[in-house]
């Protein structure tokens, strides 16, 4: 049984099926749409929905994600505009298609410079809307990209017509007398005219009804390697988990589709098969698709980072090294090859002892590794401690376990 107050449910990606109602009413699911739960009960195994139903369950799964941060959080009014939007979920993005047809070209304003800003900008371009992006940081993608890196998108971006304003945030926005939004206050003093306004200022986890409840780790609900919460018979997937990643030795929440896809496949083997042992070893990936590029990210962003490649031909990427391991990767523009061996390479952090050798290596590092990893896995190398070799094409020196399971498994890459 699944409880929306959405009219459709929808699972594109990933080359799996598309999951329509017809498609669960096939597989024996009951969908209950147009209303909420409203309160929960975990001793009692009850929910309780808007409607005044109560439904018993045996096993719960919550997959409820996160909300929008709305600009009344942050001491804004204007939610309610007809021309401003969010991107959290259909009618989210039936609103913002609407407003983009509602008047050809014009102006807008993007108030973000993260995940959803960046990709909300590339599409209003696309349909020929001026575009001027706004946030406090000093670059975008603050959180994952490095200056270096923000730099290429933001040249790439102002050269399809997006004007990027930095170090400032907005004060105010400005209304007709039909509540439209006309324009924007900035907290340096400026005054953007804006025919439409798109807000990606973040987003918070859906988890106020297991409050007091459950336990909770780094803002998410605290699950296990099964997923399961500190009530054994609930489980919690997705943006709201905060779920143990074994390559890192801590525990994470990781809002991104993959990772809601992943958690969401284990916690289903778990409760389908509960006697099995089933290992969930995550490794965190992140991507984007928008205009005429494509990135991904593979690993941790943590330690120095090494840059290589030609960033003037946008062919480039970066690693991060901590503790002498390889630990990250990001890659611009990549082969599907390259992806995989990246995926690989990242999941057993091989020692880098020369980080000037392994920037002239650029993603051949990578791949050299992978391809030693394959040959050992191939000859049934069972080695029992690291085997020590020579980057013959730059003299890296990199060491790398010889475990058969470290190096048979890795994720498909989406």
């Amino acid at each position: 049984m699944e409880v929306q107050d959405r009219k459709c449910s929808t699972c594109v990606g990933a080359n799996e099926e598309r999951l329509t109602p017809n498609w669960y009413t096939e597989h024996g699911t009951e969908l209950i749409f147009g209303t909420r739960v409203t309160s929960v009960n975990i001793k009692l195994k009850t929910l309780l929905t808007a409607t005044g139903e109560t439904i018993t369950y045996k096993c719960l799964i919550i997959a409820t994600g996160a909300r929008a941060l709305k600009l009344e959080d942050i001491g804004i009014n204007g939610s309610n505009a007809e021309n401003l939007c969010y991107l959290r979920d259909l009618a989210d993005a039936t609103k913002l298609v609407n407003t983009m047809r509602m008047c050809t070209g014009g102006t807008a304003i993007v108030v973000g410079g993260g995940y959803i800003g960046m990709e909300c900008a590339a599409s209003l371009v696309m349909n020929k809307i001026n575009v001027s992006m706004v946030f406090p940081g000093q670059h975008c993608m603050g959180r994952l990209f490095t200056p270096q890196i923000a730099r290429y998108y933001e040249d790439f971006y102002a050269s399809k017509g997006v004007n990027f304003i930095k170090g400032t945030s907005l004060s105010s926005l400005v209304f007709d007398s039909k509540g439209k939004v006309t324009g924007a206050n900035l907290k340096d003093g400026r005054y953007l005219h804006a025919d439409r306004v798109v807000v990606g200022i973040g987003g918070r986890p859906n988890t106020g009804l297991f409050e007091n409840q459950l336990t909770f780790e780094n803002g998410g609900i605290k699950v296990n390697n099964r997923m399961q919460t500190s009530s054994p018979s609930v489980y919690a997937v997705g943006d709201i988990a905060s779920f143990p990643i074994k390559l890192y030795k801590d525990t994470r929440r990781v809002e991104h589709v993959d990772a809601a896809r992943k958690t969401a496949k284990q916690a289903v083997c778990v409760i389908m098969e509960p006697r099995t042992e089933t290992d969930f070893d995550y490794l965190t990936f992140f991507y984007s698709r928008t205009l005429s590029l494509s990135w991904r990210f593979y690993g941790d962003n943590v330690g120095e980072v090494v840059h290589f490649g030609d960033f003037s031909e946008g062919e480039f990427g970066a690693y991060w090294v901590n503790d002498q391991k390889l630990v990250g990767c990001f890659l611009e523009g990549g082969k599907d090859e390259e992806y995989v061996a990246i995926e690989k390479v990242i999941r057993v952090k091989p020692v880098v002892l020369d980080l000037g050798e392994l920037e002239r290596a650029g993603v051949g590092f990578v791949m050299a590794v992978s391809q030693n990893q394959s040959s050992m896995t191939a000859s049934g190398g069972g080695l029992k401690k690291p085997v020590y070799m020579w980057y013959a094409a730059s003299g890296i020196v990199v060491a790398v376990a010889a475990s058969v399971a470290a190096f048979s498994y890795w994720y498909a890459a989406v």
